[in-house]
């Protein structure tokens, strides 16, 4: 592995306020393939603690700081390649900072394809740019009468040509572009029209029809619309500043005449009668900032504060994404499980305490045909017959009036039992029952019976079954499909892993996609895992990872702490104590007078361990604490248990709400904005930011959680456009 340079490790560390020991050991354990969950949970004397935010940003910084040097060393050679490196500019190019930095370096070098400017030079008038430029005491046109030639018919056709070049000159001066540039950041201005003849169609777009707003203020959600508008032809936009105020920010850098510089505007001017070469100039720095400058810094800042919005839109996804993975889960229960409809009846499913499908069918009991007795008959003869423990109801078309019919079940009388009832989101369920991963699990069933699966087993462990559905068809976030995609399934694949790992999974019944997510496997080693079981049976120890295919000690490394065994030889195997630190909990025990499997019994013994009595070269204090904590409860799973809920009964559909009503209801969905909430009228309601607290919140996710319940007060409702004002506030 080659040593780190040193200006990364400093530049990370001064940046994220961390010590450079902590920088260099975490881009020491990332470089040797270790991943983001195993760097924070079991190497934390080498990181100093850090958590899984701060070893990405330590992982990101590096990677941004790997590419500006590559396009360094790239800009250094192509400028060399043409003679034109002096000392100054590679002390200029070396010092560079950023990716804008160096481009700006670039410009005035960069192979250039055919432009006023460059064919002012083909007809031999650089020299002329020159002597204008310099804004001495010279006569321009005395001094432009000696470039004229066939291609140069007169004073003013050399002059032009002159202030071509100039004007491409000031458009590359790195210094103009960072003064037009901080005003740019500091005062610009998003602009929105519609489009002439845009149509009927435009009209989800009508609050942008003449929108303007500060870019720098205007927020996430704001701009991806304004700028989908765009893309679908709705909407002109434009990020522009104020020209007068650019404009005299160039006459500070470039003129020298005191007298010229008082001047304002020079579009009057004459060029063939000014013999003072800063009236030239004069007149150049408007055209360079109208048609060089403005929209070369406009399309950066477009593209910027696209990449803000997305990093925004895509942050408020992840951690939706991570509280919907992390949901409340029912657990290793008998389940059975329905997809409502009407027409088509709904589609049952039962699964055993594994989740393996055991019966399926389908009941009638909604219109049109009502068959409530027979379908009431059926589901308590399967409650009893397979011992079922709860009952999953999706919540798509149905959902309400099924659970009501479920509900209208006396399952005590019937069954001698009492059965839980939950209502579950259906959103990605289609998705899932029609992919590549349902055929394969399931391929002699159709897509109604894979649906239905999915809802029973969503119940028992959400983030087992969501792990195999797009993160983007789980219907949570905000403009996920107008973001940047790479950033989007980037982000989204490490929310997923670090909630994996940080829940851990049981190797003998994870499925291979929950699997693929643990830290150190991937896809392949994923499948040669599952295979390994169907050939051998179940693991008996975590040491038998070793005999899978391909699964080298790197691997098992990093794995084995967050593969979980239940009732194996060695009691260890279902907790998250790491292999490696076997030998210590031996050793406690032994201190103890006990075993391992006596120590985990016993609460009292474990309190009695003094973790500073085991420090050594492999484990500091933050590993044996850690240790003690897993010891204290061996294999807890951090997620809590579903509760019910239920909806208020006389409320079904949009038409029954009325201002003023307070209902129950549960957030499916949280943005910037605001929080949306299923009320059970099968059309969210949104409660604005404004109508959350009683204080003024920033974030709506400082205050609200996905999946959490509510009670909300109708403001609003707008039955033609399906749209529901809430608040909680008020409620």
């Amino acid at each position: 592995m080659p040593p780190l340079p040193i200006k990364y490790v400093k530049i990370i560390s001064d940046e994220l306020s961390i010590k450079e020991w902590q920088v260099q050991n975490t881009l020491e354990l990332l470089q040797d393939e270790a991943t983001v969950p195993f760097i924070s949970r079991y190497r934390k004397e080498a990181t100093g603690e850090l958590d899984e935010v701060f070893i990405s940003s330590i992982k990101d910084r590096f990677a941004k700081l790997i590419e500006i040097d590559n396009r360094r060393a790239v800009v250094l050679d192509e400028i060399k390649s043409q003679g034109k490196l002096t000392e100054e500019l590679r002390l200029e190019i070396e010092k560079a900072a950023t990716l804008t930095k160096l481009e700006d370096l670039y410009l005035p070098y960069r192979p250039k394809k055919k432009t006023r400017a460059t064919v002012a030079k083909e007809k031999g008038l650089e020299e002329l740019a020159r002597f204008i430029m310099l804004q001495g005491d010279g006569n321009c046109l005395t001094e432009a009468e000696n470039y004229l030639n066939d291609k140069v018919k007169n004073i003013q056709d050399a002059l032009q040509g002159a202030r071509d070049i100039i004007a491409e000159w000031i458009s590359e001066d790195s210094t103009a572009r960072d003064a037009i540039r901080h005003i740019f950041k500091k005062e610009a201005i998003l602009r929105s029209v519609v489009c002439p003849g845009a149509g009927e169609e435009a009209a989800k777009y009508r609050d942008y029809f003449e929108y303007e707003e500060k870019l720098s203020s205007c927020p996430s959600h704001r701009l991806l619309a304004v700028r989908r508008g765009e893309r679908e032809g709705f909407l002109r936009v434009s990020i522009s500043i104020d020209e007068d105020k650019a404009v005299s920010v160039l006459e500070n850098i470039f003129l020298t005449d005191s007298n010229c510089l008082k001047r304002k505007d020079y579009s009057g001017l004459k060029d063939d009668v000014h013999t003072s070469s800063s009236v030239h100039v004069g007149l150049c720095l408007r055209d360079s900032f109208k048609r060089l400058i403005a929209p070369s810094i406009e399309n950066e800042f477009a593209k910027s504060s696209k990449e803000k919005a997305d990093a925004e839109a895509i942050r408020v996804f992840a951690e939706n994404l991570r509280q919907l993975l992390l949901a409340p889960y029912l657990g290793q229960k008998s389940v059975l499980a329905l997809d409502p409809g009407f027409k088509t009846g709904c589609k049952l499913v039962v699964l055993n305490r594994q989740g393996d499908l055991i019966f399926h069918d389908t009941i009638y009991p909604n219109p049109p045909q009502s068959d409530i007795g027979n379908s009431a008959k059926i589901l308590a003869g399967l409650v009893k017959k397979y011992d079922v423990e709860a009952i999953a109801i999706g919540n798509g078309t149905a959902g309400r009036e099924t659970r009501e019919f479920v509900e209208s079940i006396d399952f005590m009388a019937e069954c001698k039992k009492d059965i839980h009832v939950f209502v579950v989101s259906e959103n990605g369920a289609s998705i899932y029952s029609a992919s590549e991963a349902a055929r394969e699990e399931f391929p002699g069933y159709d897509v109604t019976v894979r649906g239905s699966i999915s809802i029973g087993r969503r119940l028992m462990d959400p983030l087992a079954e969501l792990v195999k559905i797009d993160p983007k068809n789980l219907g949570i976030g905000q403009y996920q499909h107008d973001v940047d995609q790479n950033m989007l399934k980037k982000a989204l694949e490490g929310v997923v892993e670090s909630c994996v790992n940080s829940v851990g999974v049981n190797l003998n019944t994870a499925s291979r996609h929950l699997l693929s997510y643990i830290s150190g496997l991937g896809p392949a080693l994923a499948l040669n895992i599952v295979n390994f079981r169907r050939s051998n049976g179940p693991f008996k120890s975590r040491q038998d990872l070793l005999k899978v295919a391909r699964m080298g000690q790197k691997a098992y490394i990093q794995c084995a702490g967050f593969l979980r065994i239940s009732g194996g030889a060695n009691p260890l195997d279902g907790s998250s104590v790491h292999p490696e630190s076997y030998d210590i909990v031996r050793k406690m025990a032994e201190d103890l007078e006990t075993d391992v499997e006596g120590l985990l019994k016993n609460r009292e013994l474990i309190l009695k361990i003094k973790p500073e009595n085991y420090i050594n070269d492999k484990a500091g204090l933050p590993t044996l604490k850690d240790i003690i904590n897993e010891l204290l409860k061996p294999g807890r799973d951090p997620r809590k248990n579903i509760s019910g809920f239920e909806f208020k009964k006389d409320v079904k559909t949009i038409e029954d709400l009325k201002s003023g009503m307070v209902l129950p209801g549960i957030i499916t969905n949280i943005t910037n904005f605001g929080a949306f909430v299923d009320i059970g009228v099968k059309q969210d309601g949104l409660v604005h930011i404004s109508r959350i607290a009683n204080e003024f919140i920033k974030n709506p996710a400082d205050k609200l959680a996905l999946h959490q319940e509510v009670s909300v007060k109708v403001l609003d409702v707008d039955i033609p456009r399906k749209r529901i004002q809430l608040s909680i506030k008020d409620a």
